[in-house]
């Protein structure tokens, strides 16, 4: 078992959660990183393919362990939501922690197929997988639908089939911003946490509220998806900053920015910690 299974498997005997946060450049980074020494807490730091594309592989890695030393932070890199096989054993062979495959949209048959072909490559270098089953609406798809949540049947399969380490539920989250107040059926989710007992993991993290993450986390979610709210909160900053001010240095023009997402990085970690 790799290090960031064995740290996840205690956030779920103790019914909390850990924060899994994507970055996009160093000063979201930097951000994530400040909020977790301030809250004296280990963090998941995730790359979409997006930011790999953006960034590159190696270069994302390497941004990492820099700075989750220089801050002196435990903090585990994640790849989040990948569908290409090539990108995931690239991130694979970079020593990322662990790897998330989503097959979601194919066949039941073909996600455990193309799921485990992935959970052979990564844990032979001890890294973890986690993958996804049910219908968790992306930005752009359509949205929650009854037929697409996970059902605790199928989620016992999936696990027992593919070997996976995390499984990502559909309970009623979508990704990005809600256009109206999400049903989140825990019922569901306990039912699917005692049929599998492996760290379950939400998505769509983003504009639920303080005790729809509770309920989340007391019902078996012990790794929780963060991202769109980060975007959101760092862009808004430095858009009003720069229009009060015609500084250039891009160096503090990003400050407010840096500040005011830890700020909110902060307060997810609480949430997360609380019994």
């Amino acid at each position: 078992m790799n290090k960031f299974l064995e740290s996840i498997k205690r956030y779920q005997k103790n019914k909390k959660a850990l924060l899994a946060t994507n970055f996009y450049n160093a000063e979201t980074l930097h951000a994530i990183l400040m909020a977790a020494k301030r809250e004296n807490s280990e963090v998941i730091l995730q790359t979409s393919p997006a930011t790999l594309y953006y960034l590159g592989v190696d270069m994302a890695v390497a941004m990492v362990r820099a700075a989750a030393n220089e801050h002196n932070v435990t903090a585990w890199l994640h790849l989040d939501h990948a569908t290409d096989s090539a990108l995931i054993l690239q991130c694979i062979k970079a020593g990322y922690d662990s790897v998330m495959v989503d097959a979601s949209e194919l066949e039941f048959s073909e996600n455990v197929q193309l799921t485990k072909e992935i959970v052979s490559a990564a844990h032979e270098k001890y890294i973890a997988v986690e993958a996804e089953l049910g219908y968790i609406p992306k930005l752009g798809q359509s949205g929650v639908i009854e037929s697409g949540l996970t059902t605790p049947k199928q989620a016992e399969n999936f696990v027992s089939q593919t070997g996976i380490d995390l499984l990502a539920v559909a309970i009623g989250t979508a990704h990005g911003f809600y256009k109206e107040k999400p049903k989140l059926d825990f019922d569901r989710l306990k039912e699917i946490r005692n049929v599998t007992n492996i760290p379950l993991v939400l998505h769509g993290g983003s504009g639920l509220s303080h005790d729809e993450w509770q309920m989340a986390i007391q019902n078996g979610i012990c790794k929780i998806n963060f991202a769109t709210e980060i975007k959101d909160t760092f862009m808004k900053t430095i858009r009003n900053s720069m229009m009060e001010s015609e500084e250039i240095d891009l160096r503090k023009v990003f400050l407010p920015g840096i500040e005011t997402t830890a700020k909110l990085v902060e307060s997810k970690i609480q949430i997360c910690s609380m019994n």
